[in-house]
């Protein structure tokens, strides 16, 4: 079995920062791609960005693009999220999901595993 905890989630001024984290743990293998999704209040989840088990492929949403930064430590198994620039749009639950198959999707059907969540609330 596969366990991720997310973390870093809270409230932030309009224009500030926030890195969240997913750790990892359990069954895991070093070839396993990791994305984040979010849900904002009354819509579907969304996709936010993901990356492939080496680190060396990216993908983002264009809501995140230039904004938000991905990026994974293997050895701690530890996926983060900075997130700079927020928006009050930012405003969601923010999940982690993994799979695998080593590749970055932007499709939540792409992931075998997810996260609880962590809220993360933008003020204007």
């Amino acid at each position: 079995q596969v366990q991720l905890v997310e973390s870093g989630g809270g409230l932030v001024q309009a224009g500030g920062s926030l890195r969240l984290s997913c750790v990892v743990s359990g069954r895991t293998f070093r070839t396993y791609a990791m994305g984040w999704f979010r849900q904002p209040p009354g819509k579907e989840r969304e996709f936010v960005a993901a990356i492939n088990w080496s680190g060396d492929t990216t993908y983002y949403d264009d809501s995140a693009q230039g904004r938000f930064t991905i990026t994974r430590d293997t050895a701690k198994n530890t996926v983060y999220l900075q997130m700079n620039s927020l928006k009050s749009e930012d405003t969601a639950v923010y999940y982690c999901a993994l799979n695998f198959r080593g590749i970055a999707s932007y499709k939540s059907s792409g992931y075998d595993y997810w996260g609880q969540g962590t809220q993360v609330t933008v003020s204007s």
